[in-house]
């Protein structure tokens, strides 16, 4: 990823949502009575500020926002939940799908017996555009669509988990209680074909394996190997051979 911020992000902007949704969750309609999380509302109001754009009915659905005919749908996990949602709206609509990745995270516990909650620690992982990979699989049927776009925003996310997991420390295994966004680094968009090349790691050889894929993105090999399926699938990649029982590839020509 980029070392600066992309100039396209508007951090004063992202800040008037993190503070707007805020003030919403201290009111008496808050957002936790609507059962919204945090993170969906505030990139719902960053990236449109004006509510009237909001939770638009399209056909038998409501799509996050409509703006000026392009619906965008905020998706923090499950793509898979979206596929009925895109039957109705690709015939007609341009779809940007947004699906925030926290960059930088900062977590905090919570002692569910006494609701004591930790000093906030800064994660040692950095959240990369490769955590899309996984989701984006559940909609490979969908990747060709011309209509179809995603934005990913790398945020920075103060996060609470309850201490209520199975090891002896209670971490393992314990639930998220709610991510709140403190700041935006930067945003990847995936507009047409050519752009998920940006998942295509620097540092590959001219010919690679899924091995060479998961060390040049730091990435589990499964992460490798869906991530290769998808962009051999849109045809960005093609096969050359075998080495051993591992397929070579290289990024096509055309």
């Amino acid at each position: 990823m980029p070392d600066q911020k992309n100039s396209c992000i508007d951090e004063a902007l992202f800040l008037r949502a993190c503070d707007y949704v805020r003030g919403l969750e201290k009111g008496a309609m808050g957002i936790g009575t609507i059962g919204e999380k945090t993170i969906h509302a505030i990139m719902k109001y960053y990236y449109a500020p004006n509510p009237a754009y909001h939770e638009r009915k399209v056909g038998s659905y409501v799509a996050d926002i409509m703006l000026d005919g392009e619906i965008l749908e905020i998706q923090t996990r499950a793509f898979q939940n979206l596929r009925r949602k895109l039957d109705v709206f690709l015939p007609e609509h341009e779809v940007t799908v947004i699906y925030p990745v926290a960059h930088t995270k900062w977590l905090s516990w919570i002692d569910p017996e006494t609701g004591e909650v930790t000093k906030p620690r800064k994660s040692p992982k950095t959240g990369t555009i490769y955590r899309l990979i996984p989701e984006l699989y559940k909609l490979k049927m969908y990747l060709k669509s011309e209509r179809l776009h995603f934005t990913i925003p790398l945020i920075d996310v103060l996060e609470t988990r309850i201490l209520d997991g199975w090891s002896k420390d209670k971490k393992r295994g314990s639930h998220r209680d709610d991510g709140v966004p403190v700041g935006i680094f930067d945003e990847v968009r995936i507009n047409k074909r050519e752009d998920y090349h940006v998942l295509l790691p620097d540092g590959l050889p001219a010919e690679f394996t899924v091995k060479d894929y998961k060390c040049a993105a730091r990435v589990p090999v499964g992460v490798a190997s869906t991530a290769l399926n998808i962009l051999f699938s849109l045809d960005l990649v093609e096969r050359t051979g075998k080495q051993g029982n591992a397929f070579v590839y290289r990024v096509s020509e055309a």
